[in-house]
């Protein structure tokens, strides 16, 4: 008998599974993407959504299931786009069995995202059609296609990354910057592109250093703030402990500028990172008005420094908080509540460890208005002593300040470290382009690496004793400052004087406390 074989003809689609011949029309919905809401690119948006309509519309095949579109957002990740999100939703949902875009790179710069979707949607019987390339993802060479056309826009965004970055970089290497104004406290922008001082927002900047020099931790400025009803820079009610510190540390507010704090990390994500020397960073003096003094400002820092460096946690609820230290065992007094819910209601201040040990300390709880007498006598007592004081302090400050010696071996070590460095990466390329023994190699890059690491010990060190000793200095500074106001008496407590000039207060017993001044001064008060 004569072998046969009759064909069978396909009657459904492999991909869809709807009939061939199938009278069902099909759901096609458009996509149209800009990345920025410039007036040109508003334009080509509503162009491509005009197309799109019309072009479906006038297929007696198709159906119109809708028009999506995202302005003004990034084509390197889908995350951030909504109307993209709702597309693919709407389709896998069954609303949707074809959509049109104009070419790949509106669709998606990134190949990860590009392919994932469509393969997602394929799964699922749903085609796109990329009307500048003529692919159509149901077809057999769809995905190849899409792979080269989406690596392409890719490299395509890469590229516009880098110039972009470039002109960002360029920028700031000749002092140039922008800033999201609408959330940073203090200034607005000028017609020029400079920034102006907001007198308004000025008091809050100027507030918000009053009080961290007065004694406050971060959490009671909050606090104080809050009751104030002054807002945020983004203009809501709660204050962070995060925003309170970024405004303290910026040096914007004292005139200056340090330019590109963070870069980009990666162009596809736009994952930002906080530079820490990976690129070039540019300082700029004296760039605009400045809200704080720089004085003030750089005492700031310095004691944000001296709080960090102090054992145990700092509770800066108040003025006199972490400024009075017990005699018996070291620890803060810290503010008590006496009689909270009667007429005899007050606020003392005694030992926080006054009964945890297995004895408790015998050191005398102190009233605010003792406090303020104690610091009244001190300071009268060196005040009569003034210019003795003030030429001692001079001295002081010179002698142990000085740090000429210091910056010199800082640039000694520094010139080390680049040597060994170079030595470094010379022996890996040498490694890399020939023949070396391995474990004379590895020996060799050990101790390398053990010398880099022992001489940037020593650096850091260095650059920590130069910051120590320039804290020093400006505390000296403030304290004569301060001092040379006041020729005569004081007769009434000043916040601004015991900041300046009180170090801390150690009481041992009502005839026995010692005043600490900044520099060093100790004055006993018999109470």
């Amino acid at each position: 008998m004569t072998r046969k074989v009759t064909a069978i003809p396909a009657t459904r689609n492999r991909f869809t599974e709807t009939p061939l011949v199938s009278k069902e029309k099909r759901k096609v919905a458009g996509y149209a993407r800009v990345s920025t809401d410039h007036e040109e690119q508003t334009s080509s948006y509503e162009a491509q959504m005009d197309y799109y309509r019309n072009y479906i519309n006038s297929r007696s095949d198709w159906v119109f299931a809708g028009m999506y579109a995202d302005e003004g957002v990034t084509g390197t990740s889908t995350k951030a786009r909504a109307g993209f999100k709702k597309m693919v939703e709407d389709a896998l949902a069954g609303k949707i069995d074809l959509i049109i875009t104009k070419s790949v790179s509106r669709f998606a710069r990134n190949t990860v995202d590009s392919l994932s979707t469509v393969r997602k949607l394929k799964e699922n019987g749903i085609e796109i059609y990329f009307e500048k390339e003529n692919i159509w993802t149901l077809d057999a060479k769809g995905e190849l296609l899409i792979t080269i056309m989406s690596s392409l826009a890719q490299e395509e965004s890469r590229s516009i990354s880098e110039n972009t970055t470039w002109g960002t970089r360029k920028k700031m290497a000749d002092g140039r910057f922008t800033l999201a104004y609408s959330r940073f406290l203090g200034y607005d922008k000028g017609e020029d592109g400079q920034l102006v001082i907001n007198p308004e927002q000025a008091k809050t900047v100027r507030l918000i250093f009053r009080l961290f020099l007065d004694g406050l931790s971060y959490k009671a400025i909050c606090d104080e703030l809050m009751r104030r009803g002054i807002p945020t820079p983004a203009g809501k009610k709660k204050w962070s402990h995060s925003t309170i510190v970024s405004i303290l540390t910026n040096e914007k507010y004292k005139g200056d500028a340090l330019l590109q704090k963070t870069y980009v990390s990666d162009f596809l994500t736009k994952a930002t990172k906080k530079n820490n020397g990976e690129i070039p960073q540019y300082y700029v003096e004296n760039d605009h008005e400045a809200i704080i003094e720089p004085r003030i400002f750089d005492l700031v820092q310095a004691e944000k420094e001296r709080r960090s460096s102090q054992p145990g946690k700092y509770s800066g609820v108040g003025i006199f908080s972490s400024k009075i230290k017990c005699g018996c065992c070291g620890n803060w007094y810290g503010s008590k509540v006496w009689h909270s819910n009667d007429k005899y209601r007050r606020v003392v201040y005694r030992c926080n460890h006054k009964y945890k040990g297995d004895e408790k300390c015998s050191t005398p709880h102190l009233t605010e208005n003792e406090i303020e007498s104690i610091f009244i006598k001190a300071v009268n007592a060196l005040i009569s002593n003034r210019q003795s004081v003030l030429d001692d302090v001079k001295i002081i400050r010179d002698r142990l300040c000085d740090t000429s010696i210091l910056e010199k071996e800082q640039t000694r070590l520094g010139g080390e470290l680049e040597i060994v460095a170079d030595l470094i990466e010379k022996y890996v390329r040498e490694n890399a382009s020939t023949v070396l023994d391995q474990d004379e190699y590895k020996a060799r890059y050990e101790e390398l690496v053990e010398r880099y690491n022992r001489t940037k010990d020593e650096y850091d060190n260095i650059e920590s004793m130069l910051a120590s000793r320039h804290n020093k200095a400006l505390m000296l500074d403030n304290f004569m400052l301060e001092m040379k106001k006041h020729k005569k008496f004081i007769e009434k407590f000043d916040g601004a004087m015991w900041s300046s000039l009180v170090d801390y207060i150690t009481v041992y017993s009502r005839k026995d406390i010692r005043v600490t001044f900044r520099d060093g001064t100790i004055i006993t008060i018999n109470e």
